[in-house]
């Protein structure tokens, strides 16, 4: 009797046929109304007016300005915010401390802070009338609205995303693995190149990805520092507000089409590596 008793139980909780398919269809609605059809119209507007002009929107010398600093932010941003979640997640996964609910806490602090928050502290911190805006112009150091503000908003926003995919993960591998080859007598540094780095690569490569996402279509925290100085601290997101703002529609959607091919190669890229992720899970058992 006992080997019926879960083909009854999956049986009673089967979900009846008609709530399945209404659920898919509320589920299929949300996607086509919310998603689809806002990406949609946007390349629909990018090229309402043909490709040529698509195109000299595009290199447009205040829209490549607006890439080059986009690109420039993400390439500091995200390496610095890999580090650190690397290190943090190691820290919270390997060692017991006074404390490590708190840093958890803090990591996950921008998830609650908005971002408009956040470029208002550092214009708090780092602006002409803010804590160290005297000592900074005495050295003639400018950070709010030029580039380091831009960068130091775009990492403060986008810090939690590398640390947030390995703490979990690193926390159900567990540390026999890296335990066993320090005993062998490896160092620290073969035993993280070796053992640990091989085993987090997806999931470091997973919020390296969404990472970056956040980077470059941040626009809360870099509108706050940034100043708006066109061509030298507009980023794409800014640069497509102030085309937007001055009625020039299908420029402003151009760029926005280049926003939204990168949203769309890095939802591929997700899927991969999610789908990769997923294989090691399910063959590490049978290991």
């Amino acid at each position: 009797m006992s080997a019926h008793l879960p083909r009854k139980s999956s049986v009673a909780l089967r979900d009846p046929r008609w709530l399945r398919w209404s659920l898919l269809a509320i589920a299929l609605a949300f996607v086509a109304l919310f998603l689809v059809l806002p990406l949609l119209a946007v390349f629909g507007y990018a090229f309402e007016k043909g490709l040529d002009v698509w195109r000299a929107a595009v290199v447009d010398e205040e829209a490549r300005a607006a890439i080059r600093l986009t690109l420039l932010v993400a390439a500091i941003a995200v390496p610095l915010n890999t580090v650190f979640g690397v290190a943090a997640a190691w820290l919270v996964t390997r060692y017991s401390f006074r404390g490590k609910g708190l840093l958890v806490s803090l990591i996950d602090l921008p998830f609650a802070v908005s971002p408009v928050i956040a470029g208002l502290i550092y214009v708090l911190l780092f602006g002409k009338q803010g804590w160290l805006g005297p000592w900074l112009a005495d050295h003639d150091v400018k950070i709010i609205f030029a580039v380091p503000g831009i960068v130091l908003a775009t990492t403060f926003v986008t810090f939690p995303f590398v640390a947030r995919e390995l703490i979990p993960l690193m926390q159900a591998q567990g540390g026999d693995e890296e335990r066993a080859a320090i005993t062998l007598g490896a160092s620290g540094w073969s035993m993280f190149w070796r053992v640990t780095l091989p085993k987090i690569g997806w999931g470091l490569l997973y919020g390296v990805i969404l990472c970056n996402a956040r980077a470059i279509g941040e626009f809360g925290a870099v509108s706050v520092v940034s100043g708006h100085i066109r061509g030298l601290t507009n980023t794409m997101p800014l640069h497509i507000e102030v085309l937007y703002n001055e009625y020039q529609r299908t420029a402003a959607f151009a760029v926005a089409s280049l926003l939204a091919l990168f949203a769309l190669l890095t939802l591929v890229l997700k899927q991969i590596v999610g789908w990769r992720m997923r294989r090691i899970a399910a063959t590490e058992p049978d290991a």
